[in-house]
């Protein structure tokens, strides 16, 4: 091959993640990390963390907006569906019973509701999530393998604003960290 591609160290850089002992020193120190203006972090823990979101400026995510949309159509479509059959398509008259006879649709309707519904939360949240993901950098991060077990971690990514190598470790050294190292890519 004539012509490779040079990469630099710092393009290879995911970010600097900071290890905590306990769940309170992490969410003071992304709730430090917020103020100070770091936008592009998230954090890991063993077990959910009351108000940990918050601190690190996760917003909302539209995955119950789809849900709603998936619903709303699955109820839609079924609606369709039957009324076209019963009414347009093949309408049979029997006892008396109207062509658009609602009630007897309530079922079916409810049915398409909950499978649209499903499927569209399913696929939101996996297509929101940029999933499936095979490997994340952060595995890369030394004693990482502790986040399931009793670590806790603060990652704040090279693609931030305010990212600046040796201000970012001096601020993260500054929350009193077990330990501050680079996430390679």
């Amino acid at each position: 091959m004539a012509h490779q591609e040079h990469h630099t160290d710092e393009a290879q850089v995911f970010g600097l993640i900071a290890e905590f002992d306990e769940a309170d020193q992490l969410l003071s120190a992304a709730s430090k990390a917020y103020a100070a203006g770091y936008r592009t972090m998230d954090a890991y823990s063993p077990f959910p963390i009351h108000g940990l979101s918050e601190a690190i400026g996760f917003n909302k995510t539209y995955v119950s907006l789809f849900t709603l949309i998936g619903g709303l159509s699955g109820t839609a479509t079924a609606i369709f569906m039957q009324w076209f059959a019963s009414s347009i398509h093949y309408p049979y008259h029997i006892g008396g019973k109207p062509f658009f006879s609602w009630p007897s649709f309530m079922p079916i309707t409810f049915e398409l509701t909950i499978l649209f519904g499903a499927f569209s939360a399913l696929g939101s949240m996996l297509l929101l999530n940029g999933l499936p993901r095979h490997h994340h950098p952060v595995f890369n991060a030394k004693r990482f393998e502790r986040a399931s077990n009793d670590g806790f971690f603060l990652c704040i990514e090279q693609t931030d604003v305010q990212y600046d190598k040796e201000k970012t470790t001096a601020f993260l050294q500054g929350l009193n960290p077990v330990e501050v190292s680079e996430v390679l890519d």
